[in-house]
């Protein structure tokens, strides 16, 4: 499994989100201000910031959370499950 979060420098509730994803290994981080970013989240469809996606193995979409991050408990039970 891998979690992607995407996240702006002026977004007021990224910080939420980045708390919610610590120590995850998994985690790839995106900044949407860069190229990279911005065409990684073109390529998921992604239009807010910010946005936690869990992709399996093959890269399919198990959850996501668009423009509020979910609370760090949350996150963690669909990555246990």
């Amino acid at each position: 499994m891998t979690v992607k979060l995407f996240v702006k420098a002026d977004c007021p509730r990224c910080p939420a989100a980045k708390h919610a994803c610590e120590g995850l290994d998994s985690l790839e981080i995106f900044d949407v201000g860069s190229v990279e970013g911005l065409a990684e989240a073109s390529y998921h469809s992604v239009l807010a910031t910010p946005t936690i996606l869990v992709l399996d193995n093959g890269g399919a979409e198990l959850a996501a959370w668009r423009g509020n991050p979910p609370t760090r408990t949350a996150l963690h039970a669909v990555l246990a499950g």
